[in-house]
Parts: structure tokens; sequence; C-alpha cells
């Protein structure tokens, strides 16, 4: 082989690997997770705002849901009100389950949170998932309670080895550093599209460990037809804001 046809097979050669090279690197990996809770989840579709989000990063965050409005985890566990949730945790091949009591589960009945959570906790391990604590938020006119929420979720993970995914505590704090900050539905309990936005942001980062610098403030999906549908719309500013204070929060 002379030397021209050897730099032409070299030259091939490197176009591959670069062509591996940057295949490797475009290619993200995916985590597909089930939401298990009531409407504190699925109000401004929380799951779908963390899956579009999820796009910045290096993972795909692919979201399924299971909730009915004040639903508790001893309804899920017992198949309540036509909820399927253990059949959907032992068939799903997800790789997270988020669980996420009602409101004031922790509050008003803190045994009966840390025995569901510690059940639907193994019941997920046994099906090949890692259980995450969905941390909740105190209501608009009783901020001291988040102490006593934080404390449940917290210390009942630390029984069964799961991962906190602290949004209260990042509402607490956005509500801190800025007191007029609209984290509410005007029910003063329910989330807004802030505060939806802001705990998808805190369940991206803990999730995946990264937050990027490009989040979008306003996420689109494609409907049927490939049109684009948005699905909220909030100021940069508020993105900006909303990103230091989970990176704050979850130490990233």
């Amino acid at each position: 082989m002379n030397k021209y046809t050897w730099n032409i097979v070299a030259a091939i050669a490197l176009l591959c690997l670069y062509g591996v090279q940057t295949n490797a690197q475009a290619k993200k990996d995916t985590l597909r997770i089930l939401f298990v809770g009531n409407s504190y989840t699925y109000f401004e579709n929380l799951p779908q705002v963390v899956s579009v989000l999820s796009g910045k990063t290096g993972t795909i965050l692919l979201t399924e849901q299971v909730t009915i409005g004040g639903a508790k985890l001893s309804e899920h566990w017992r198949g309540a009100r036509g909820l399927k949730t253990r059949d959907k945790i032992r068939n799903g091949d997800y790789d997270i389950v988020v669980l996420q009591e009602w409101s004031l589960g922790t509050v008003n009945e803190s045994d009966s949170t840390i025995l569901y959570l510690g059940l639907f906790s193994k019941l997920a391990r046994e099906s090949g998932a890692e259980p995450y604590y969905y941390l909740t938020w105190a209501r608009e006119k009783v901020p001291q309670q988040q102490e006593v929420i934080s404390r449940v979720y917290r210390e009942t993970a630390v029984l069964n080895q799961a991962t906190v995914v602290p949004a209260g505590e990042a509402w607490a704090r956005a509500r801190t550093l800025r007191p007029g900050i609209k984290l509410y539905d005007p029910d003063g309990t329910h989330p807004s599209d802030l505060g939806t936005y802001l705990t998808a942001c805190v369940f991206i980062a803990t999730i995946t460990g990264e937050l990027p610098e490009n989040m979008p403030g306003v996420p689109t999906v494609k409907d049927s037809r490939g049109g684009e549908v948005i699905l909220m719309r909030i100021d940069q500013l508020d993105v900006e804001f909303f990103r230091r204070v989970t990176l704050e929060i979850v130490g990233n």
C-alpha cells in the first residue's frame, strides 16, 4: 500500500472515530419516573414540566403519574378509589418512583405517612426502582409547618435509604428572599405556575445532578399535529432566581 493510500485510510479512520465520539457525546441517558401522589403533583402538570425541562440536561426524564385529588399514600397502597398504584409500580419498569403524601399527612398523620413511605419504598426496590420522597411545602398561612414536614420526610428517608426532593424547603427559601413571590394558587395551598416551575427545577437538580443556565422560561410540547403547546410562561428573571435558589437548597 503506497503512502497516498495510507493517508486516505488514516483520514477515513479519523472521520469514523470522530463520528463515534460525536454520537456518544450527543446521546443522553434516560430515566423512567413514576409520580405517585395527588393534586400537588398534577397541578400545572408537574411531571410533564419536569420531563420537558430535563431536555436541557444530559439526562432525559420520561415521566408518568398515578394521581387523584386528595389521595393519601394509604389509599394508593390499598387501591382505594380505583387506584392501581402497586400494580403500576410492579409492572412499569421504572427507574424512580416519586412518593408524595397528602399536604397535611406529615403534620396530622405522621405515623401513617412513615408506614406507607416505608412500604412503597420496599415495593419500589423490589420492582427495580429507587424511591424518591417529594418533600412538599407548608400552606401559605402556616409556614411554621415546614419544619415538621421536612423532619418527617427526611427522617423517614434515612430509615429507608430514600432520596429527598426538597421542594418545600426551596419554596421556603424563595419566600424568605422574595416575600411577595406568588408560588401559591389563590387557594393558598396548591402551586401556581411559578411554584410548579420551581418544584420542577428542584426535581431536575436532585435527579440529574445539574441545572443548566439556559433553562427555558416558556416550556413547550408538541401536539398531535406537530404544533407547539405552551405549558406556562415564566419571566427569565424568575427562572434565574429559581435556579439560584434550587442550587443553594439542593447543593449542586
